[in-house]
């Protein structure tokens, strides 16, 4: 039987949140001064195989891009929630299991 508690439920809703959030893209985007242009250019930025790359982004599509990098970041971050309250609902059952086990030696004759 599975009781519904505080971190279950946030747990869930972070969830619903990782389905809704879209495309994603680890990296940063950074503008770059191009020779002769008065608009800058993109690059995105991230690490494969422990080295930083460097990708151009061209300019239609750096708005789009923007997004996906702000996606990740938001998931990251959705991440980091759901393993909080996983962790939280493990100690709680050890914790429930622990005092179970004390009940039931303290009630024994």
């Amino acid at each position: 039987m599975t009781l519904t508690n505080r971190h279950t439920s946030a747990r869930q809703a972070a969830l619903r949140q990782v389905a809704q959030l879209g495309p994603f893209l680890e990296g940063s985007l950074s503008p770059f001064k191009r020779p002769g242009c008065a608009q800058p250019g993109w690059h995105l930025t991230f690490k494969a195989h422990g080295r930083t790359r460097t990708l151009y982004v061209p300019m239609e599509m750096a708005a789009q891009v923007k997004q996906w990098t702000q996606n990740y970041r938001r998931l990251k971050k959705l991440i980091r929630q759901v393993t909080r309250h996983s962790r939280a609902l493990v100690r709680g059952h050890v914790a429930n299991r622990r005092a179970a086990s004390r009940f039931r030696a303290s009630t024994r004759p």
